[in-house]
Protein backbone atom coordinates (compact mmCIF):
# COMPACT_ATOMS: atom_id res chain seq x y z
CA UNK A 1 0.00 0.00 0.00
CA UNK A 2 1.44 3.38 -0.96
CA UNK A 3 1.87 6.21 1.56
CA UNK A 4 -0.83 8.43 0.02
CA UNK A 5 -3.47 5.72 0.29
CA UNK A 6 -2.38 4.95 3.87
CA UNK A 7 -2.73 8.63 4.83
CA UNK A 8 -6.25 8.72 3.36
CA UNK A 9 -7.26 5.65 5.37
CA UNK A 10 -5.67 7.01 8.54
CA UNK A 11 -7.42 10.36 8.08
CA UNK A 12 -10.77 8.70 7.44
CA UNK A 13 -10.34 6.38 10.45
CA UNK A 14 -9.39 9.31 12.67
CA UNK A 15 -12.43 11.26 11.51
CA UNK A 16 -14.78 8.33 12.14
CA UNK A 17 -13.39 7.80 15.65
CA UNK A 18 -13.70 11.49 16.50
CA UNK A 19 -17.31 11.52 15.25
CA UNK A 20 -18.15 8.41 17.27
CA UNK A 21 -16.60 9.87 20.41
CA UNK A 22 -18.47 13.13 19.87
CA UNK A 23 -21.78 11.30 19.45
CA UNK A 24 -21.10 9.19 22.55
CA UNK A 25 -20.31 12.29 24.60
CA UNK A 26 -23.55 13.88 23.53
CA UNK A 27 -25.57 10.82 24.51
CA UNK A 28 -23.78 10.14 27.80
CA UNK A 29 -23.78 13.67 29.11
CA UNK A 30 -27.16 14.45 27.57
CA UNK A 31 -25.89 17.92 26.76
CA UNK A 32 -25.62 18.75 30.50
CA UNK A 33 -22.16 20.22 29.98
CA UNK A 34 -22.72 22.23 26.83
CA UNK A 35 -19.54 24.30 27.27
CA UNK A 36 -17.30 21.22 27.41
CA UNK A 37 -19.13 19.58 24.54
CA UNK A 38 -18.84 22.77 22.47
CA UNK A 39 -15.06 22.85 23.08
CA UNK A 40 -14.86 19.23 21.94
CA UNK A 41 -16.80 20.03 18.75
CA UNK A 42 -14.49 22.98 18.07
CA UNK A 43 -11.50 20.69 18.50
CA UNK A 44 -12.90 18.26 15.91
CA UNK A 45 -13.69 21.12 13.52
CA UNK A 46 -10.19 22.53 13.99
CA UNK A 47 -8.68 19.17 13.04
CA UNK A 48 -10.91 18.90 9.99
CA UNK A 49 -9.78 22.35 8.87
CA UNK A 50 -6.10 21.49 9.52
CA UNK A 51 -5.94 24.19 12.18
CA UNK A 52 -4.19 23.77 15.49
CA UNK A 53 -6.90 23.35 18.17
CA UNK A 54 -6.80 25.75 21.08
CA UNK A 55 -7.26 22.95 23.57
CA UNK A 56 -5.51 19.66 22.83
CA UNK A 57 -7.61 17.43 25.07
CA UNK A 58 -10.94 17.64 26.82
CA UNK A 59 -10.37 18.11 30.52
CA UNK A 60 -12.41 15.27 32.01
CA UNK A 61 -12.04 16.69 35.53
CA UNK A 62 -14.24 19.59 34.42
CA UNK A 63 -16.86 17.15 33.17
CA UNK A 64 -16.81 14.53 35.90
CA UNK A 65 -15.99 15.62 39.40
CA UNK A 66 -13.88 13.57 41.75
CA UNK A 67 -12.25 13.90 45.15
CA UNK A 68 -9.01 12.74 46.70
CA UNK A 69 -9.94 9.34 48.09
CA UNK A 70 -8.36 7.91 51.23
CA UNK A 71 -5.14 5.95 50.88
CA UNK A 72 -5.06 2.25 51.63
CA UNK A 73 -3.02 2.93 54.76
CA UNK A 74 -5.46 5.49 56.21
CA UNK A 75 -8.72 3.83 55.18
CA UNK A 76 -11.37 3.02 57.79
CA UNK A 77 -15.06 2.22 57.34
CA UNK A 78 -16.01 5.66 58.71
CA UNK A 79 -13.42 7.35 56.47
CA UNK A 80 -15.08 5.59 53.53
CA UNK A 81 -18.47 7.04 54.54
CA UNK A 82 -16.91 10.51 54.80
CA UNK A 83 -15.28 10.11 51.36
CA UNK A 84 -18.58 9.01 49.79
CA UNK A 85 -20.37 11.97 51.39
CA UNK A 86 -17.68 14.34 50.10
CA UNK A 87 -17.93 12.79 46.63
CA UNK A 88 -21.74 13.09 46.57
CA UNK A 89 -21.38 16.80 47.38
CA UNK A 90 -19.68 17.21 43.96
CA UNK A 91 -22.83 15.94 42.21
CA UNK A 92 -25.41 18.36 40.92
CA UNK A 93 -28.87 17.72 42.33
CA UNK A 94 -31.73 19.76 43.76
CA UNK A 95 -31.78 20.65 47.44
CA UNK A 96 -35.01 18.70 47.96
CA UNK A 97 -33.09 15.39 47.80
CA UNK A 98 -32.02 13.81 51.09
CA UNK A 99 -29.77 10.80 51.51
CA UNK A 100 -28.21 8.61 54.15
CA UNK A 101 -25.18 6.35 53.88
CA UNK A 102 -25.23 2.85 55.39
CA UNK A 103 -22.57 0.16 55.53
CA UNK A 104 -24.05 -2.98 53.96
CA UNK A 105 -21.23 -5.47 54.49
CA UNK A 106 -17.47 -5.97 54.62
CA UNK A 107 -16.12 -8.69 52.36
CA UNK A 108 -12.68 -10.16 53.10
CA UNK A 109 -11.06 -11.62 49.99
CA UNK A 110 -7.60 -13.04 49.38
CA UNK A 111 -6.08 -9.93 47.81
CA UNK A 112 -8.41 -7.17 48.99
CA UNK A 113 -11.14 -6.11 51.35
CA UNK A 114 -14.34 -4.77 49.84
CA UNK A 115 -16.56 -2.49 51.87
CA UNK A 116 -20.08 -2.14 50.47
CA UNK A 117 -22.15 0.97 51.18
CA UNK A 118 -25.71 1.89 50.27
CA UNK A 119 -26.77 5.50 49.77
CA UNK A 120 -30.55 5.74 50.11
CA UNK A 121 -32.11 8.76 48.38
CA UNK A 122 -35.54 10.26 48.87
CA UNK A 123 -37.30 13.52 48.11
CA UNK A 124 -39.77 14.21 50.92
CA UNK A 125 -42.16 17.14 50.57
CA UNK A 126 -44.23 19.14 53.00
CA UNK A 127 -47.38 17.33 51.83
CA UNK A 128 -45.72 13.87 51.84
CA UNK A 129 -42.97 13.94 54.50
CA UNK A 130 -42.56 10.15 54.47
CA UNK A 131 -41.45 9.24 50.96
CA UNK A 132 -43.49 6.64 49.08
CA UNK A 133 -40.35 5.24 47.46
CA UNK A 134 -36.58 5.56 47.65
CA UNK A 135 -33.71 5.06 45.24
CA UNK A 136 -30.36 3.54 46.15
CA UNK A 137 -26.82 3.98 44.91
CA UNK A 138 -24.46 1.16 45.89
CA UNK A 139 -20.80 2.06 46.46
CA UNK A 140 -17.97 -0.45 46.77
CA UNK A 141 -14.60 0.59 48.13
CA UNK A 142 -11.88 -1.90 47.29
CA UNK A 143 -8.95 -1.82 49.76
CA UNK A 144 -6.09 -3.76 48.21
CA UNK A 145 -3.84 -5.95 50.33
CA UNK A 146 -1.11 -6.10 47.69
CA UNK A 147 -0.83 -2.54 46.35
CA UNK A 148 1.50 -0.05 48.06
CA UNK A 149 -0.15 1.50 51.14
CA UNK A 150 0.21 5.00 49.68
CA UNK A 151 -2.13 4.22 46.78
CA UNK A 152 -5.74 5.42 46.98
CA UNK A 153 -8.54 2.91 47.41
CA UNK A 154 -10.48 1.82 44.32
CA UNK A 155 -14.07 3.01 44.22
CA UNK A 156 -17.02 2.22 42.00
CA UNK A 157 -20.76 2.60 42.28
CA UNK A 158 -23.91 1.21 40.71
CA UNK A 159 -27.32 2.85 40.50
CA UNK A 160 -30.19 0.66 41.69
CA UNK A 161 -31.72 -1.31 38.82
CA UNK A 162 -28.72 -0.73 36.56
CA UNK A 163 -25.75 -2.89 35.67
CA UNK A 164 -23.63 0.05 34.58
CA UNK A 165 -20.58 0.29 36.83
CA UNK A 166 -19.63 3.92 37.37
CA UNK A 167 -16.25 5.18 38.60
CA UNK A 168 -15.60 8.53 40.26
CA UNK A 169 -13.93 10.89 37.81
CA UNK A 170 -15.09 8.84 34.83
CA UNK A 171 -18.88 8.82 35.15
CA UNK A 172 -21.18 11.83 35.23
CA UNK A 173 -24.01 11.53 37.76
CA UNK A 174 -27.48 12.55 36.57
CA UNK A 175 -30.32 13.34 38.94
CA UNK A 176 -32.82 11.86 36.47
CA UNK A 177 -31.51 8.39 37.39
CA UNK A 178 -32.91 8.75 40.91
CA UNK A 179 -36.16 10.32 39.75
CA UNK A 180 -36.77 7.50 37.26
CA UNK A 181 -36.27 4.80 39.88
CA UNK A 182 -38.65 6.47 42.32
CA UNK A 183 -41.27 7.13 39.63
CA UNK A 184 -41.16 3.48 38.52
CA UNK A 185 -41.52 2.23 42.09
CA UNK A 186 -44.51 4.50 42.69
CA UNK A 187 -46.18 3.40 39.44
CA UNK A 188 -45.70 -0.27 40.35
CA UNK A 189 -47.05 0.21 43.88
CA UNK A 190 -50.10 2.06 42.55
CA UNK A 191 -50.76 -0.69 40.00
CA UNK A 192 -50.46 -3.44 42.60
CA UNK A 193 -53.45 -4.44 44.67
CA UNK A 194 -52.78 -5.57 48.21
Amino acid sequence: MDAKKFDEYASLSHSLVEDAIGAALKVVWNECNEGDFRRYQERIQAREGDKKPEEDNINLTQITANIEWSTIEHFTINKGKENIDEFIQTWQFEDSWLYCIDVVRVEELEFDTRVHYRVIWSAPTRRIPVPRATASVYFTIDVSKIKPKTFPVDVFYVIEGSRLVCRPGQSHFQEIWLSSIIDCKIMISEASEY
